[in-house]
């Protein structure tokens, strides 16, 4: 038992929670990135309402709860936390001192141009 626990623990912190090598992504950020290119909120395109991006990552690919999927959007959102931006965030995504992003309803968002350029 204790091995079969040590075994799924491992292979859970490998495929979901360390970024892969290639691009430096978990899967909760490919994810978004993938359905945001799909349903077309490129650069050029306006903004979209975060809410309605969480709703197609969850309803297709991330099965998993809305929060973490939001958190990761914003993250992605945020020039203080990655070097280069792959989400063009409108509203309050949160500053350096802390302060929390607004909810997901008050927050729109659209690829970054940098992002585009990785999936293309």
């Amino acid at each position: 038992m204790k091995r079969s626990y040590l075994d799924y623990a491992m292979s859970v912190i490998v495929s979901r929670a360390l970024p892969d090598v290639r691009d430096g992504l978990k899967p909760v950020h490919r994810r978004i990135l993938f359905a945001m290119k799909e349903g077309g909120y490129d650069s050029s395109k306006p903004y979209k309402k975060s809410a309605r991006i969480v709703g197609d990552v969850m309803g297709k690919y991330h099965p998993h709860g809305d929060s973490a999927i939001y958190d990761a959007m914003v993250r992605m959102a945020q020039d203080f936390s990655m070097r280069l931006p792959l989400i063009d965030g409108q509203g309050n995504f949160g500053s350096m001192d802390g302060d929390n992003p607004a909810a997901m309803r008050y927050t729109e968002a659209r690829l970054a141009k940098s992002a585009e350029a990785m999936l293309d």
